[in-house]
């Protein structure tokens, strides 16, 4: 039996949404293992051979709806629980009436619709054309497309934490400096780094293969990361100066280089003029209405032994002190932020904002975000960071993108942690997938590390091998992914501030290994289209041995991606599609023949591409 209550679909959702101005992607979620074939039934609901003019789909005089077609559904992905069918159709005008057909053992057939799961039987022809019942997706209008920067889905990115990647210009290093990487970093350890060390390094990250490069915040603030912004119009003066953006902006265009900066609007740092005025004037302050202050004085002295949720008498980003939460429905913040927004576009030709806690700022300020700045640069990517499901801001009024922590988590748990079996994997990311449409999937920030977390090299407990299967499968993955600096050259470190050590530029000390491995599969994610195609293809999956085979396609582009994520050497028999094969290893360019196994060594991949 077909469990009708584990069935799922919503119009105008991930379910349910325009690719292109043509095409409609659909898809429907059934119960794991219950259904053998799954029908898209979709139409115009005008079509009729006689009668239902109008609109009015219960016309007594409707007869023979001429516009219902049916269309096979590919079974897109499976999880624990759930297996999902997918379909895409181009209504020839645009607008669609829509049903499913699910059939499953013993000759079960099930029409879904919108208001109601009918038993199909011979007699069942009325229930096909009852379009009352059915999802209705009134009209394809053009601007409502999601539509992300084109250029994103190229983009190799590398992030950039200021403060430690060079020290270009000592003359403006922090009075209280330490010696460039002399030891480890301490939360408020500064070593001089800055933008003219990035312009000098511009062409060590061309060689690499990078396309696009995100800075943490490079705007004036006390702290070393400048999360606490203290003028978000001011280039912090220890990073160097407007002058100094505009070269280094010019010589990565020049590079073929996006730039990405990070916008911190959540909240503001308690050194800002705006916060310092309410300290200073209280309730008076003109300012007062920019904050959630709920009573004065802001600091309660009495609790101070207590945690700072308990003595704050504002509301501040996780309960930190210095960086008090921005009251953004406030037209006249709202304003202020915005034109922060457009400035950095406007003034220096930035191609791509990050959003900061982008998930606890109201959403009609993002809409007015969008709109302002893609009025300016239509083509300027717009990424929230966001740790969670995040659809509702990915509708294409808001965001283009997030950083897709999921996926991060799921590779995290495979390939680092080992508390991810080979098929929990598996439907890690197939849920990844099937939560979003695919265009937005396309563009998703993809990362296995960054200023927020433990370095991949960490938590891979120092084994290189494991990092370097994590970093091939994020590159043969959908979406747009991101190198934190330094770990291209094995550069460790835990949880904060450890994972923000300097950066090394002695090569004597660099992983070559790992840099030839992460400038080969870069070089390989440019050269096939396929590995960065959303659709991912299981071909194997065991649990046993820990290993897995997965297929990557796009047209004739085909390549085939064999990984063991075990300590042990492992045997593993070829599905007979890829059996007695001529194909072209591609990760060590030299053609090769398939046999009927193939070895693998401890955490050792293969990548073939068929002839």
């Amino acid at each position: 039996m077909i469990t009708k209550a584990a069935i799922y679909h919503r119009s105008h959702s991930s379910y349910s949404y325009m690719y292109d101005k043509n095409t409609l992607h659909l898809r429907i979620r059934t119960a794991k293992g219950e259904v053998d074939n799954a029908t898209l039934r979709i139409g115009d609901p005008y079509d009729w051979t006689s009668g239902g003019g109008g609109g009015n789909l219960n016309a007594e005089d409707a007869m023979g709806w001429s516009g219902g077609e049916n269309f096979v559904m590919e079974k897109e992905g499976e999880t624990e629980l759930f297996d999902y069918w997918f379909c895409e159709a181009q209504p020839r005008f645009f607008r669609a009436r829509y049903a499913f057909i699910l059939e499953g053992e013993e000759s079960e057939k099930l029409l879904v619709t919108e208001k109601q799961i009918f038993t199909i039987t011979d007699g069942s022809e009325p229930e096909l054309s009852q379009l009352l019942n059915f999802y209705c997706f009134p009209y394809m209008n053009p601007t409502d497309v999601f539509s992300p920067p084109h250029w994103v889905k190229e983009t190799v990115w590398y992030q950039i934490f200021p403060e430690r990647f060079a020290n270009g210009n000592p003359s403006i290093s922090p009075k209280n400096v330490l010696p460039w990487g002399s030891e480890d970093p301490k939360t408020n350890s500064f070593f001089g780094g800055d933008l003219q060390g990035v312009i000098d390094h511009l062409d060590y990250l061309q060689d690499l293969g990078i396309t696009g490069l995100y800075f943490t915040p490079i705007t004036q603030g006390k702290t070393n990361h400048k999360y606490d912004t203290v003028d978000y119009l001011k280039v912090d003066p220890a990073f160097g100066d407007d002058s100094t953006v505009r070269t280094l902006i010019a010589e990565a265009h020049k590079r073929g280089m996006k730039v990405m900066l990070d916008a911190v609007f959540n909240h503001i740092g308690a050194d800002s003029l705006q916060w310092q005025d309410v300290i200073k004037n209280g309730k008076d302050s003109k300012y007062i209405n920019w904050f959630y202050v709920e009573q004065f004085p802001l600091i309660d002295e009495s609790k101070r032994d207590q945690h700072s949720k308990e003595y704050l008498n504002y509301r501040a980003f996780a309960f930190a002190q210095n960086m008090p939460k921005l009251n953004t429905e406030n037209p006249e913040v709202m304003e202020y932020l915005l034109e922060v927004g457009r400035y950095w576009v406007r003034n220096f030709d930035i191609d791509a904002w990050r959003l900061d806690v982008a998930n606890e700022v109201d959403q009609r300020f993002w809409r007015r975000f969008r709109d302002e700045l893609k009025a300016i640069k239509p083509e300027i990517y717009i990424l929230g960071e966001a740790w969670h499901d995040s659809m509702n801001w990915l509708t294409g009024d808001q965001f283009d993108a997030v950083m897709n922590y999921p996926l991060s988590d799921a590779m995290i748990g495979f390939f680092a942690n080992g508390n991810l079996s080979v098929n929990q994997f598996k439907y890690a990311i197939n849920d990844v997938n099937t939560s979003y449409p695919i265009a937005v999937n396309e563009v998703a920030f993809s990362l296995l590390d960054s200023h927020d977390t433990a370095r991949i090299l960490h938590r891979c407990d120092g084994n290189k091998e494991k990092v370097k299967l994590a970093y091939l499968f994020q590159f043969t993955h959908s979406g747009t992914p991101c190198i934190y600096y330094g770990s291209e050259i094995g550069l460790d470190g835990g949880a904060d501030p450890l994972n923000r050590k300097c950066m090394i530029w002695n090569e004597s000390k660099h992983d070559m290994d790992m840099k030839h491995h992460i400038m080969q599969i870069i070089k390989l994610r440019k050269k096939h289209p396929a590995l960065s195609a959303h659709s991912i293809k299981w071909l194997m999956t065991d649990d046993t041995q820990q290993s897995l085979i997965y297929q990557k396609e796009n047209g004739t582009d085909c390549i085939t991606i064999f990984m063991n994520n075990s300590e042990k050497s492992i045997e593993v028999s070829l599905p007979s599609l890829l059996s007695e094969q001529n194909v072209i290893d591609i990760y060590n360019e030299m053609p090769c023949k398939l046999m009927k196994t193939i070895t693998l060594p401890p955490f050792g991949f293969a990548m073939y591409q068929n002839e």
